[in-house]
């Protein structure tokens, strides 16, 4: 389903440019569960975004379903993600002149969906997360938890192919926290791929498999399951 080759990305800082991720290759299958983990600033955000094709400063070659994303205008980009991504966002990125209710639909509109449908999508998210009071409220209204909630409804509300989240339990009681990684491992089960950035080690554990990150490089696993950050050769 996506295949990045030597993708990376780096800021100008004054007269040095500062690379965050270095020669990222990662080939994730359809239908899986991949956990990115790491230390802080070890660019693990910054490869979600890539993925989730927010971000377009990046070098390198990207493939979602066989399609050049590296080459696409900026257009076709974006009706890719309509199309195809549900994003969890760390900072939730709810929008705050909308209801609760008007933010989950928002993803339904990219979708050829009647009106019916969509109003009867949005009532069963409500009554799955257990919001149903909360959809006439706005965001400010709300406390971080409820936050992270409705960014989590919207994200999956219109199943997606690939659903991407960062930290997507941080602001969660653990109850609710366990409950969006049982419902995370329920779309996985029905077909969805998911890549999730977490320090959780029980939310890595409901993934496949576990990417780590050290200052922006990939660390490569041995047939021994032992990790190292690959040796960079300068050519002169």
């Amino acid at each position: 389903m996506i295949k990045l080759v030597n993708v990376d990305r780096t800021y100008q800082i004054r007269a040095l440019r500062h690379y965050v991720l270095r020669r990222i290759r990662l080939e994730v299958k359809e239908g899986e569960f991949l956990t990115i983990m790491g230390p802080s600033g070890a660019g693990k955000s910054s490869l979600l975004n890539i993925l989730g094709m927010l971000d377009n400063e990046w070098s390198g070659e990207y493939y979602f379903n066989d399609a050049p994303v590296h080459s696409m205008r900026m257009k076709d980009r974006i009706d890719l993600h309509k199309q195809n991504i549900g994003f969890v966002f760390q900072q939730y990125h709810l929008l705050d002149n909308l209801t609760v209710e008007e933010n989950l639909d928002i993803p339904l509109s990219y979708r050829n969906m009647r009106r019916a449908e969509r109003q009867a999508s949005v009532a069963e998210t409500l009554d799955r997360f257990n919001i149903v009071a909360k959809k006439d409220l706005y965001p400010n209204q709300l406390s971080g938890g409820q936050q992270q909630l409705v960014g989590i409804a919207r994200a999956v509300i219109s199943k997606p192919k690939l659903i991407l989240a960062d930290e997507p339990t941080g602001n969660l009681h653990t109850s609710q926290g366990r409950e969006v990684m049982e419902l995370f491992k329920e779309l996985n089960r029905g077909g969805a791929t998911i890549i999730q950035v977490t320090h959780s080690e029980s939310n890595a554990a409901y993934g496949d498999r576990v990417v780590r990150l050290v200052d922006g490089w990939m660390l490569e696993e041995n047939a021994h399951g032992e990790t190292r950050v690959p040796r960079v050769v300068t050519m002169l």
